[in-house]
């Protein structure tokens, strides 16, 4: 009320408890009992009043005897003054929680320093409010300001019933801001049996798919640790939540007992895979850890040239990466080189895994731009830097997608994805489109199975851009069209065929022959060869429109403001 801020102001109390007054009268769980929120905060904070103490209160006409000051102001549905006491009475009270999330409290709550009630609890080592509050939806991986999760908080007290129970739903394993996770923080407390319990969990699934450290003995010795320490007592089984089926995984499930791991013990494949599913269900699918073992057994796999099992174990490490948010400009070019090895050695390309690629790469081309624009002044050059990189990927995997045989559906999401690119408008250095790189003698190729595969100007790739909408008269820095581009080939002994073949793609898609860059030169001025020339003479078919335009440009006649701003844009051009 109006008199709140008088510490022992109170409204009239119900008449039974005028007489407690007299007998065992308690500031703090009467001002908690009638919602007397300053009051309560004025006894916390400056009188230090014991949070724990009991005594007795009223509700309804009954006398309750043995409560506290958080009890009450449950009881009564003070929750201001609830929030106000847990964090400065939290002992673990189970009934207190229940009846707080029976009456809707919000149970992912936070502080002013973010920290949840799991966390509190996961500190306090309250096992049973542990599992209460994961049974009701608490987020187990919710951090607090300092980065720190409740398997932070329960590995620094050494909580082992707490740490189980958070790793056997899938708790992440996260650094926290100073670079600590739950491992580091318990070897940091010196909980010993924390630390070998997480080492157990996590060490054998490292051995099995570590490039330095592999060892397959180490692998199963400490997955049977592991194993044996989850079943160790019957009253207090900790059952494993599995990854649902990966294909990467070969649809395989993540052993639950010592029976099934004893029965891939000599399955050095199927101790691999496990090994896997155990990393990317301890430490989480968006940790930036977990994608380098998969990356490492797919190259595994691709060398022995099994490469149906490496591009899934690709595919899968790719969408972890791009989970993560990461910058996946450098691992897009890992399954790309297996494309370009399978084409080199006459294999068949999966249309399925082609388009997945790809799909993952216009998401990159996305990220890469939005990075790009915010990037800050000392990072701007290598936010460019990876942008570029994704653009000329996606050109590669265009190319890649020519020689992929497959049925109109899965054409169609390819070609889907290519719109998608040209629409984003993405460019080089030099202001190229992908048209114009896919025209160019000089677009970079790198490894020496790109060089076999995807040789520039590509024919095939300029016919596929301009179907999926590549614009044929788009310009770069220098006002050059992709005509202007092509005509400068001039390595005609061996491929006249490409250069025929793209000049009429160019102009039978409306290439303006006569279109001028910023030298005031046409494709035909810019032609290098005698044959590029008689190429583009016998394409060229000139409008009255344009020849009007030329006229315009050549004789210097005022334009601007006396024609349609379209004719504008048209006569510049010319």
């Amino acid at each position: 009320g109006s008199n709140d801020a008088s510490p022992f102001y109170f409204y009239a109390p119900e008449p039974r408890d005028l007489l407690l007054l007299s007998q065992m009268f308690d500031p703090l769980i009467y001002a908690a009992r009638y919602g007397h929120y300053k009051t309560v905060e004025l006894l916390l904070n400056k009188y230090g009043e014991d949070t724990e103490q009991m005594g007795t209160s009223c509700f309804n006409g009954v006398l309750i005897h043995g409560v506290t000051a958080l009890w009450c102001a449950a009881k009564a549905g003070h929750f201001e003054v609830v929030r106000l006491l847990i964090p400065a009475c939290f002992k673990g009270h189970m009934d207190i929680v229940q009846y707080l999330v029976e009456h809707q409290a919000d149970i992912n709550i936070v502080d002013n320093d973010n920290t949840t009630c799991l966390m509190v609890a996961g500190y306090q080592g309250h096992t049973d409010v542990v599992r209460f509050l994961l049974e009701r939806g608490a987020d187990l991986n919710a951090k607090c300001h300092d980065g720190l999760t409740a398997l932070h908080f329960a590995a620094a007290r050494g909580h082992m019933d707490i740490v189980r129970e958070l790793v056997s739903r899938r708790a992440t394993v996260v650094e926290d801001k100073r670079g600590m996770t739950p491992l580091k923080v318990a070897a940091d407390r010196c909980q010993a049996d924390v630390v070998e319990f997480l080492l157990a969990y996590l060490l054998g699934a490292s051995f099995a798919n570590d490039q330095i450290n592999y060892d397959i003995q180490k692998t199963f010795h400490y997955l049977h640790a592991a194993m044996t320490e989850r079943y160790r007592d019957p009253q207090r089984l900790f059952p494993k939540e599995r990854l649902p089926h990966i294909e990467a995984y070969g649809l395989r499930r993540e052993c639950k007992s010592l029976e099934e791991l004893e029965n891939i013990r000599v399955d050095h494949d199927a101790l691999h895979m496990e090994g896997l599913m155990i990393r990317e269900r301890i430490l989480g699918s968006d940790n930036i850890l977990v994608p380098n073992q998969v990356f490492y057994r797919g190259t595994l796999y691709a060398n022995r040239r099994e490469f149906d099992n490496s591009i899934q174990l690709w595919l899968h490490a790719l969408w972890l990466t791009q989970r993560c948010n990461c910058k996946t400009h450098k691992a897009l070019l890992i399954p790309m080189e297996l494309f370009y090895k399978m084409v080199h050695l006459h294999k068949p390309l999966n249309a399925v895994s082609v388009e997945q690629v790809m799909s993952c790469s216009v998401l990159e081309i996305q990220r890469s731009i939005s990075r790009v624009d915010s990037a800050a002044e000392g990072k701007l050059p290598q936010a460019l830097d990876n942008y570029k990189t994704n653009i000329f990927a996606f050109l590669y995997l265009s190319c890649i997608s020519t020689k992929t045989t497959c049925g109109e559906e899965q054409r169609t999401r390819m070609n889907k994805h290519i719109y998608d690119v040209i629409k984003m408008d993405p460019r080089s250095d030099d202001g190229s489109t992908l048209l114009h790189l896919a025209v160019s003698p000089g677009t970079q190729v790198n490894s020496c199975y790109t060089k076999d595969v995807c040789i520039f100007p590509n024919a095939q790739v300029v016919k596929l851009l301009l179907e999926c909408g590549a614009q044929v008269d788009a310009v770069d820095h220098e006002g050059n069209t992709p005509l202007h581009v092509i005509v400068q080939y001039d390595q005609l002994i061996c491929d006249l065929l490409t250069l025929h073949t793209i000049i009429t793609s160019l102009v039978e898609a409306g290439a303006h022959t006569d279109m001028a860059n910023k030298q005031k030169k046409t494709p035909l001025d810019m032609c290098s060869t005698s044959a590029a020339k008689d190429l583009l003479k016998s394409q060229m078919k000139m409008s009255l429109q344009c020849l009007a335009a030329r006229a315009v440009r050549k004789h210097s006649i005022p334009y601007r403001n006396e024609i349609p701003k379209t004719l504008e844009e048209f006569t510049e051009f010319h």
